[in-house]
């Protein structure tokens, strides 16, 4: 009798806890009729492309779990602060066309006198339950009221390492417009937003802001949710054209044919920003190995690449900085230029820079 009185309190406890407005809303009414109409719905959620496991052949969630809290690297979390600059972009030259990396999946662009916010997280964590995947010391370094007004919000998908509660409230008032895939709307409108904002997309599907700026939406290889229901939403990647750029902007995706195909339908861009992070073996159809995702800027046909999803959380087992370091061997091998800035540091979107290889510091070791 007992254990069935804490089961039960237990269940209450977790109902209660997923009744906080930061969990969102799933998707319902006309909203949840036209995700039923979407190509890419079957069985009662968003499908992939591909047959995409949630684990790969030989893996189970006993041993995943068991490894994640046993099996992580001793250097799994930066042994020091992470060096970081703080750009001023409250007062950028309008003229300039830049880029500036928050760490993991986070960056702000200014391009042909747009503004452009993808993924911001500066809550400090990644999750629900903050203590648990706190961002690493030293890459919080701005915060909402750092930013000018933003012209396009983009959001992937609607996992907490890219679609933050805390932030997204601070920063309505900021933004123009936010574009996003297909039910991740639900979310935002629990959340206050004024929907005429937003717009909502399937893959394949284009907004055209007029003046040369438009945004195709385009497929990942992943999933979304967040809490227990799954593929409700919509995680999505972007093509984004200016007057004068093409942009690849990734989200988070394992590899997979999309990627050739957005190449030779889009293709070539000027840079691509692709996830280099939080991978396994375990998970390996849903996040790129860092070998994979520079053969995937060359499926797109990308001038230049920049690897995100890395460098703020620890959401994987492997070293902080393993990400960047095989990265970098395997851009060498396939000749693919990296972009690897420094948290704020302002990347010249038209020029040519040489990047120092931050992450390789001693210091940054653990003790």
């Amino acid at each position: 009798m007992i254990f069935f009185i804490v089961m039960a309190a237990l269940a209450v406890a977790i109902y209660v806890f997923l009744q906080q407005p930061q969990f969102g809303k799933l998707p319902s009414g006309e909203r949840l009729e036209r995700i039923k109409k979407s190509p890419n719905y079957r069985d009662g959620q968003f499908q992939n492309e591909s047959f995409t496991p949630d684990l790969a052949e030989g893996s189970s969630y006993l041993k995943v779990l068991t490894e994640f809290f046993f099996g992580k690297s001793q250097y799994n979390i930066p042994g020091a602060v992470i060096p970081s600059r703080k750009t001023d972009l409250l007062h950028l030259n309008p003229d300039e066309d830049v880029l500036v990396w928050f760490g993991h999946s986070s960056y702000f662009m200014q391009i042909d006198g747009k503004t452009f916010l993808v993924d911001p997280v500066f809550s400090g964590s990644a999750s629900p339950i903050k203590f648990t995947t706190p961002s690493f010391k030293g890459t919080d370094v701005y915060s909402v009221d750092d930013f000018p007004a933003i012209d396009y919000l983009l959001i992937s998908h609607d996992h907490w390492d890219h679609l933050d509660y805390e932030t997204v409230l601070k920063l309505k008032s900021k933004v123009g417009r936010v574009v996003t895939g297909l039910g991740t709307g639900a979310h935002l409108e629990h959340w206050g937003f004024d929907m005429s904002k937003v717009s909502e997309k399937d893959w394949n599907e284009e907004v055209d802001f007029g003046n040369g700026f438009t945004i195709n939406v385009t497929p990942g290889r992943h999933f979304a949710g967040r809490t227990f229901s799954r593929n409700k939403a919509l995680w999505v990647s972007f093509v984004l054209k200016t007057p004068t750029m093409k942009i690849f902007i990734g989200g988070d995706s394992g590899y997979d044919n999309h990627f050739k195909k957005i190449g030779e339908k889009f293709g070539p861009f000027d840079l691509a920003i692709l996830e280099c992070g939080q991978y396994n073996e375990a998970w390996k159809y849903i996040h790129m190995m860092p070998e994979e995702t520079v053969t995937a800027a060359h499926d797109l046909k990308a001038t230049k690449l920049m690897p995100v999803h890395w460098s703020k959380f620890s959401l994987a087992l492997h070293d902080w900085n393993e990400p960047i370091q095989r990265a970098t061997i395997e851009a060498q091998k396939q000749n693919m230029p990296l972009v690897t800035p420094l948290i704020g540091q302002k990347v010249d979107l038209k020029g040519e820079q040489v990047f120092e290889q931050w992450w390789r510091n001693k210091q940054l070791q653990p003790e």
